[in-house]
C-alpha cells in the first residue's frame, strides 16, 4: 500500500533503504560487477536506482519552476526505457562499486532531505506539476525511492541466490 503522508514516506524510504544497503555492505566488487544473462550487474542496477532519484528530484524542481518536464528523461519516452537504461549503464560504466555506492547514498540523503523539507499538502496535496497525471510528489517520491529499493533487493537476493545454488 502506498504512503499517504510525509511520515509514511520517510518510514518506508528509511525501511527500504536500509535493507537495500545491509544487502549491498559486503559485496565485493567481482560480485557487484558480475553480469547476468541480460548483461547486467548489481552494480548497473544500484546505479541505476541511484539515478532514478537524480530523475525525480529534477522532474519536481522543473515543474515547480514552471520548466517542461522530461518523462523520463530529455529525448526518451516511456516506451523507449530499455534504451535509456542502456545508455544510463553505458554512461555510468567508468564508475566503480565503490562510486555507485555513494551515488545512492548521497541520493538517498537528497531523497530523504526533500521529504523532510516537505509538508503533508506539498507532497500528497495535489497532483506533482508539469507530471501530466494524477500522482502526488509524494507518489513520485515513494516510486523512486523505496519502490525502487525494494525491487533492487529482490533482484540483488535472487541473484545472489542463482549464484550459489
Amino acid at each position: 500500500m502506498a504512503a499517504e503522508t510525509r511520515d509514511d514516506l520517510s518510514t518506508v524510504t528509511h525501511k527500504e533503504y536500509g535493507k537495500l544497503e545491509a544487502l549491498i555492505a559486503d559485496l565485493s566488487d567481482a560480485q557487484a560487477t558480475m553480469k547476468d544473462d541480460e548483461d547486467t550487474s548489481i552494480k548497473d542496477l544500484v546505479g541505476h536506482r541511484a539515478h532514478w532519484i537524480d530523475l525525480f528530484l529534477g522532474w519536481y524542481e522543473d515543474g515547480q519552476a514552471g520548466k517542461e518536464v522530461f518523462f523520463p528523461a530529455p529525448g526518451y519516452k516511456w516506451n523507449q526505457l530499455k534504451a535509456y537504461n542502456a545508455y544510463l549503464r553505458s554512461s555510468q560504466s567508468g564508475l566503480s562499486w565503490t562510486e555507485i555506492r555513494k551515488l545512492l547514498s548521497d541520493n538517498h540523503a537528497r531523497l530523504s532531505a526533500f521529504i523532510t523539507n516537505h509538508s503533508n499538502a506539498d507532497l500528497y496535496g495535489s497532483p506533482m506539476k508539469g507530471a501530466n497525471n494524477d500522482w502526488s510528489p509524494g507518489r513520485w517520491a515513494e516510486a523512486a525511492g523505496p519502490s525502487h529499493y525494494r525491487s533492487a533487493a529482490k533482484y540483488i537476493r535472487q541473484s545472489l541466490k542463482q549464484r550459489h545454488g
